[in-house]
């Protein structure tokens, strides 16, 4: 008996240091987890302006652009509901996306973007455009967009040629482009000094780069 309790003590140590053996030895250097690097600062642009200047440019607008359209739609429609829209906008994800799109293709046709070009453009009177797309907007002022690259210090319009490489718009829109050709085959030949986007289709595997469908819309609820 006196043997048994001698013992109990050796015994309790020996299934102490048998259970710290079986426990999973901690790594004695653990890698710490890596730290996120602070987001770089980013300037404003040059060209943000004043909630004042803005407010001018609005009022501007209103005073020299939005009497003169509402004037001219009264005598074309008689509409009296008519209000010409103020602004036009895009969905923010939209935006994002189409910018890494164009940068995308650009990349892929070995071309740098010099600028992103705003078109003012105006929904025609009718319920379909052209190519059978509807008029979501008819007779409301809206904007289209495209990127434009270096052509001997000039800025051009870009679009994307069925063999990948980058086409100037003006060759496809322009006097000389696919309208020159529509007027040849319907025997009706002649100079024509306004460019027309909708008729030029794109070729089979050729793709367009220019942006529009946004939402147009009367003055905003509360905005200037």
């Amino acid at each position: 008996m006196k043997n048994t309790k001698k013992a109990a003590p050796f015994l309790l140590v020996f299934i102490l240091l048998l259970l710290g053996a079986c426990q999973p030895k901690q790594k004695e250097n653990p890698k710490e987890e890596p730290e996120e690097e602070p987001k770089e600062h980013v300037e404003p642009p040059k060209q943000i302006i004043s909630l004042t200047e803005s407010k001018s440019l609005y009022d501007n607008y209103g005073t020299n652009r939005v009497e003169a359209i509402q004037q001219y739609e009264m005598t074309t429609n008689r509409d009296e509901n008519f209000k010409p829209s103020r602004f036009t906008s895009f969905d923010y994800k939209t935006m994002k996306q189409y910018m890494a799109f164009i940068e995308q293709e650009a990349e892929a046709a070995n071309v740098d973007i010099s600028t992103l070009r705003f078109y003012f453009a105006t929904y025609p009177n009718k319920r379909r455009f052209p190519d059978g797309q509807r008029v979501v907007h008819p007779r409301q002022n809206s904007l289209f967009m495209l990127p434009t690259m270096k052509v001997k210090g000039l800025d051009y319009g870009f679009y994307i040629g069925a063999d990948g490489k980058a086409k100037l718009v003006k060759d496809a829109v322009g006097i000389n482009g696919v309208q020159d050709s529509i007027q040849q085959a319907n025997g009706t030949a002649q100079a024509s000094f306004m460019p027309s986007l909708t008729t030029a289709p794109l070729m089979q595997g050729e793709q367009s780069l220019t942006m529009n469908h946004g939402n147009s819309s009367p003055p905003p609820s509360g905005d200037f």
